[in-house]
């Protein structure tokens, strides 16, 4: 295993900077990974997990503080925090109840929760210490079942270089629209709670009907999600905008990086449903799928880094301070949301070892909602099963009914798992 010295402090990634600045309560900018295991959780085995997991990442023992112009990260030798799940996933991570860490670990019943600022690392990164941490998990409550030989095999090399200054291109034209999204309407839940619904399907019957249509998982997906947002939300409303689902990219598939720090992009899919006369599933799909083949490109994807990086690197937005950065990004931030109706990150496929899956039932992956995008959507496979999960601060269940019902029209077996802040979807045969 490579050794990885902590330097005092360093710089937040260009993506990074933007998250402490623009966020609070109200936009957290924190997701959640959970493994459901097959016993419950043993919290004093956990907590020894997580130390043996950050000994292996030592760069997320760090806390985040306040420069002249930007937030920086610094070195965090407090003993981390760890608790049963009290709250709704997602929040505010609190840094002052929270010994000053990026992440927080909760537990209940056979369920571990890995919550995560956005500042700290992507989902893609945080997968991978998350999985040392269940790794260890399981070797220490199962010692005779794993042997000194399973518990020092796995290797990590990694580095936290700005992978975005590495690779953008500063000549290259970023091309995004500058028409507004359609945005999801109705009451809100009170009290901050947020509803989290989980819609688990069979991943073989999942496959097959994707092949039946020529797409991927993440296309077919997409279009039922579009269907179900304008069959359930934009035709009641008299929906005029277009309705623009925001699809997170993992930027090492496209470029080399070993990086742990965040390193991802996004394309965004624009649906200008009565124009496009977008009424029907199938054409819906064949446009989600000419979408992607255009928009998922280096070149393209290139184009949206490289823009992103410009501001980051802007001279007069480097010289502001940073009190003065807040007050303009957070309102900059509330409009450029308007551009999005919804995000759908597909983290992908959950790989563990062999032995260490018979502890584990599932996996879930969560993305915070907020204010203005009420809804997002997140999904995540292990084994034959995928979950695509929702998590809404909207106070009804017509958009995830429907995508449920539509699933179940195409003969993919699913059924469906939730938090119980909202009525849980009747599970109909």
């Amino acid at each position: 295993m490579k050794e990885n010295t902590i330097p005092t402090w360093r710089r937040l990634d260009n993506s990074a900077k933007i998250f402490p600045v623009s966020t609070g309560k109200r936009y957290s900018t924190v997701f959640r990974i959970s493994a459901v295991m097959k016993e419950n959780i043993q919290p004093y085995v956990l907590k020894k997990a997580v130390k043996q997991a950050l000994n292996r990442f030592h760069d997320f023992k760090v806390k985040m503080k306040q420069g002249m112009f930007w937030y920086y990260f610094e070195e965090n030798n407090k003993e981390i925090s760890m608790e049963e799940e009290k709250d709704y996933p997602c929040k505010y991570i609190d840094p002052y109840t929270n010994h000053d860490y990026l992440f927080k670990v909760t537990y209940f019943d056979k369920k571990i929760n890995m919550d995560v600022n956005h500042a700290l690392t992507d989902g893609n990164n945080a997968m991978n210490f998350f999985k040392e941490m269940v790794y260890s998990y399981i070797e220490l409550a199962h010692k005779k079942e794993f042997t000194k030989e399973y518990r020092t095999k796995r290797t990590y090399c990694y580095n936290t270089e700005d992978s975005y200054m590495a690779n953008y291109d500063k000549h290259a034209s970023n091309n995004n629209s500058s028409q507004k999204a359609y945005i999801l309407k109705g009451e809100t839940i009170p009290l901050g709670a947020i509803s989290a619904i989980h819609e688990i399907m069979e991943l073989e019957a999942l496959k097959k009907k994707c092949k039946e249509y020529d797409c991927s998982i993440t296309q077919y997906l997409t279009a039922i999600l579009i269907q179900s947002i304008y069959e359930e939300n934009y035709l009641p409303n008299k929906g005029k905008k277009p309705i623009k689902v925001c699809i997170p990219v993992n930027l090492k598939k496209y470029f080399h990086s070993d990086t742990l720090s965040n390193f991802f992009s996004y394309i965004t899919l624009e649906a200008n449903m009565k124009e496009q006369n977008l009424n029907t599933f199938e054409k819906i799909l064949d446009f989600v799928k000419e979408d992607f083949k255009k928009r998922l490109t280096e070149e393209e994807i290139l184009k949206t880094m490289s823009g992103n990086v410009k501001l980051g690197t802007n001279p007069f937005v480097k010289i502001i301070p940073l009190f003065l950065k807040k007050i303009i990004v957070r309102a900059a931030y509330l409009e450029i949301r308007k551009y999005t109706t919804i995000t759908f990150s597909n983290i992908g496929r959950i790989g563990m070892i062999g032995k260490y899956q018979d502890y584990i039932e599932n996996f879930l992956f969560l993305i915070a909602p907020d204010p203005v995008e009420r809804i997002k959507c997140s999904a995540c496979t292990f084994n034959n099963e995928l979950v695509f999960t929702f998590t809404t601060i909207l106070n009804d269940t017509k958009i995830e009914k429907r995508f449920y019902e539509l699933i179940k029209e195409q003969n993919i077996p699913i059924r469906i798992e939730s938090n119980g802040v909202l009525d849980v979807i009747s599970k109909k045969d």
